[in-house]
This record gives structure tokens, C-alpha cells and sequence, in this order.
């Protein structure tokens, strides 16, 4: 990864989802408990071209930072993508595939 601070970063990839109207916005701090990560962010989008419109957008800002972007999954479908940024992982979903999964839910109690 580039020079960017973790801080740098979660900052990019909210303001690169707030550009595109993410709906609730929520960074969790998993540093410590997520052994493959230290931050996630959450967001969902009001349909699978918006859910694949934001995350592309996180994308593309994060190649532009020098950020390398590891992995992504669900692009192909929109309901959920994942974009690993190596201390970053982002989730874009769709309500109801967020609310059925409650992912943010599960950390926040291994959080404490």
C-alpha cells in the first residue's frame, strides 16, 4: 500500500460513497479483533446499479490514491461487494441483504 494513513483512507472511501448518495454510511474499527483487517465501512445503496456504481467509485478512488485494491466480490451480481483494500475492507449492499446478514451486528459484539 502507498503512504496513505488508515485514517487517510477510511476517509477516501467515505468520501468516494458520499459522491454517490451511499446511504448509512458506517465505519467500524476491527483493529485487534479482525485478524485480516483493522477498519471496516459499511454502506448500502438503493438498487444493484447503485450498490455497483458505489463501489466502483471506491474503486477507482483508491487506485487514483495509489491504494492497491486486493480483491473485490459480488460485482457481478450487486446485492453485496466487497472490496479488500488490505487494512480496509468495504461492504456495499442493498438493504435488505445488509439487514438479512447484520454483519455490522456480529463485529460490534466481538468489539464489546
Amino acid at each position: 500500500m502507498t503512504a496513505v494513513s488508515i485514517d487517510q483512507l477510511q476517509d477516501l472511501v467515505i468520501n468516494a460513497m458520499d459522491d454517490l448518495k451511499a446511504v448509512d454510511v458506517r465505519p467500524l474499527n476491527v483493529e485487534g479483533v479482525a485478524g485480516f483487517t483493522d477498519r471496516m465501512v459499511f454502506a448500502s445503496g438503493t438498487s444493484t446499479r447503485h450498490v455497483k456504481s458505489i463501489a466502483q467509485s471506491v474503486h477507482d478512488a483508491a487506485k487514483q490514491a495509489g491504494v492497491s485494491v486486493y480483491g473485490s466480490e459480488g460485482d457481478d451480481v450487486g446485492e453485496w461487494i466487497l472490496l479488500d483494500l488490505g487494512d480496509l475492507v468495504v461492504h456495499v449492499m442493498l438493504p435488505d441483504t445488509r439487514e438479512f446478514y447484520d454483519i455490522e451486528r456480529l463485529w460490534l459484539e466481538q468489539i464489546g
